[in-house]
C-alpha cells in the first residue's frame, strides 16, 4: 500500500528562522529533483555496490516475530526482500517516483506485511514509541536536516529499540576529508553530502554507537547500530 501525505509546515517566527526555512525547503526541492532523476536506473547503478551494508544492517535490527519496523529513505525498495516475512515494515522517502519503484517490488514479492508512505522525515506522521526497531540506508547524507530525522527517528522508536544507520560520512583522515569538504557544494546538487561528520551528528542527537564498523568497496561506508536510551 502507498500512501501520499502532504505536510504543512507553521510559518517561522524570525529572519533568521526564515532563512533556514528557505535554504531548507531549496535543499528538498534539489533531492527530490535528483532522485526523480535517479529512479529508473537507481537499482542497476547501486544495488550491487552497497547491497553487501544493505544485508549487515537488516541483520542487525535483530527482528523478532511481529516487530513494527520503520525504513526512513526505503528509496525503491532494494531491502526489501532481506526482510523477514513475520514482521510488519513501514518505509517512507520524500521522492514519490522512487516510492513507485518500491511499489512495483511490493507487488512482484506479494508483501503483504509491507506500507509505503510519502513523508518527510524530519515531520514524520507517527506516534511516539510507534515502532520497535528503525533503519536508514543511505539515507542521512540524502536529507536537508539529518538531525531533525535522527531525532524523530528516536521519538518514534520505543525506548530500548535498535536504530540501525549505514551511510557514508566525513572521512576522519585529514586529506580525504578536506577533499570531501571541497566537492561537496557539487554533491549537494546531487542530492546528498559528502562530507557530513559522523561523531558531532549522533552528539547533538543523544545516539551513542553500541556498534560502528566499516562496510562496502574500500570500507567507505560506515555501518552503526544504537539503543534508543530514552
Amino acid at each position: 500500500m502507498l500512501e501520499v501525505r502532504r505536510l504543512a509546515s507553521g510559518l517561522p517566527a524570525g529572519p533568521r528562522r526564515r532563512r533556514f526555512s528557505l535554504d531548507a525547503a531549496l535543499e528538498k526541492r534539489q533531492v527530490k529533483r535528483a532522485y526523480k532523476i535517479y529512479a529508473p536506473a537507481y537499482d542497476f547503478v547501486f544495488d550491487w555496490i552497497f547491497h553487501p551494508g544493505r544485508e549487515q544492517a537488516i541483520r542487525l535490527l535483530d527482528i523478532k516475530g511481529g516487530e513494527q519496523i520503520l525504513e526512513v529513505g526505503i528509496g525503491t525498495g532494494l531491502n526489501l526482500p532481506l526482510y523477514p516475512a513475520n514482521c510488519r515494515i513501514t518505509g517512507i522517502d520524500l521522492s514519490e517516483e522512487m516510492l513507485e519503484k518500491a511499489q512495483d517490488k511490493v507487488v512482484e514479492l506479494a508483501l503483504g506485511n509491507v506500507t509505503l508512505k510519502a513523508m518527510d522525515a524530519t515531520v514524520m506522521d507517527f506516534g511516539d514509541s510507534e515502532f520497535d526497531a528503525a533503519v536508514a540506508t543511505y539515507t542521512i547524507s540524502a536529507v536537508p536536516d539529518p538531525v531533525a530525522v535522527l531525532r524523530e527517528m528516536r521519538r518514534v522508536v520505543k525506548p530500548g529499540g535498535n536504530i540501525v544507520l549505514l551511510n557514508h560520512f566525513r572521512s576522519e583522515r585529514r586529506v580525504v576529508g578536506r577533499l570531501e569538504d571541497l566537492v561537496s557544494p557539487v554533491c549537494t546538487r546531487l542530492g546528498w553530502k559528502s562530507n557530513l561528520p559522523l561523531e558531532p551528528l549522533l552528539a547533538q542527537v543523544g545516539l551513542i554507537p553500541d556498534l560502528s564498523t566499516k562496510v562496502n568497496l574500500f570500507n567507505g561506508w560506515r555501518l552503526i547500530k544504537c539503543l534508543n536510551r530514552k
